[in-house]
């Protein structure tokens, strides 16, 4: 199923923060977080089982338990299998990028993208979020990011099976459509090039974003729109770079992303308009873009994020970020310039 049909609105919920992401979240911060999302009317969730080790699945089971199943959309992923056997942490390498959940579940996680794994971490899904369906299925970060020059090998792996898995899986229904969840965008290049399988979309998370979107433009979403696919936006600030955080791409941001967020939060002042609704409101401006998944983990951002989709910004404000070259010539603006 196309995912603008499938999905019930433009802003989604990420959920990794309820995983445990670089701090201990109490559980009834992340549970209350969760439901001032579907007070404000969000009904899509996004969530994986990377994140704190199953934590956010769990949580987030626990959190939408109480409400009509067929209310609300899911997307989960695949390729991190999660065992129930504790994982020796002190013989984990620093550098490895499973440490921004450090303060999840202790849970073993395993790399595996072949076929049977991938059925076995539905049903571990399944049984985490206490449902009987999950709406979209993302093969996750079977890309450079994580896997460094090994990654076309994973990305072979999952070919071979996650993607044949996922496949029969939405012809039995299990799942309604399928697609990458990755932070690059190579990987997408490589699937939209195969004839077989055929995905029904993807989430790119930090590739379409204010301050990061030249190469998507220019090396996928003309095909997603010629398609008639469509992308989920993960990360639309930019790990909090966008809006006053230290961090891009969860490292400490460069100067020159600082001097870019610097001039585009003073043309905010200028028109009095926020960096998180500039930011928000200039990726769904793309045709391509079918929701966007700002993570929260507290219920103060979620509210953030509503009023940033209701702001009204002035065309002004798109045409000077416009002239001082601060978004791509080619990129979509809200005001169809």
């Amino acid at each position: 199923m196309k995912l603008k049909n499938l999905l019930p609105s433009k802003l989604g919920f990420g959920t990794a923060p309820l995983g445990n992401m670089f701090r201990e979240i109490p559980d009834a911060e992340a549970l209350a977080t969760v439901q001032a999302a579907w007070n404000s009317g969000i009904r899509y969730f996004d969530n994986a089982p990377f994140y704190g080790a199953g934590l956010a699945e769990i949580r987030m089971g626990e959190a939408l338990s109480s409400f009509p199943r067929e209310d609300y959309v899911i997307s989960t992923k695949v390729g991190r299998l999660i065992l129930d056997e504790v994982e020796d942490v002190a013989n984990r390498d620093i550098q490895d990028k499973r440490e921004i959940f450090k303060h999840g579940r202790p849970n073993k996680v395993v790399n595996d993208y072949s076929y049977d794994a991938t059925m076995r971490s539905i049903e571990g899904s399944l049984k985490r979020l206490k449902t009987d369906r999950i709406e979209i299925t993302w093969v996750h970060d079977v890309a450079q990011d994580f896997y460094g020059d090994e990654w076309l090998g994973i990305f072979e792996s999952a070919r071979k099976g996650a993607f044949r898995a996922l496949d029969k899986l939405r012809d039995e229904g299990v799942i309604q459509a399928w697609g990458l969840g990755v932070n690059r965008v190579e990987p997408i290049e490589i699937l939209l090039d195969l004839e077989e399988p055929r995905p029904d979309g993807f989430l790119l998370a930090g590739r379409y974003s204010l301050l990061d979107h030249s190469r998507a433009l220019q090396r996928v979403i003309p095909q997603i729109i010629g398609r008639d696919l469509g992308i989920v936006a993960g990360g639309p600030y930019s790990s909090g770079a966008l809006v006053g955080g230290p961090n891009f791409e969860y490292a400490p941001a460069s100067d020159s992303i600082l001097q870019k967020v610097s001039k585009i939060k003073a043309i905010g002042d200028k028109y009095g308009v926020s960096t998180k609704a500039i930011g928000l409101q200039f990726v769904l401006a793309n045709p391509a873009i079918a929701a966007v998944i700002p993570g929260a983990s507290k219920p103060s951002r979620i509210k953030e994020d509503v009023e940033a989709m209701e702001t009204n910004i002035p065309d002004a404000l798109w045409q000077e970020l416009r002239q001082e070259h601060l978004v791509d010539d080619s990129a979509p603006l809200p005001n169809g310039k």
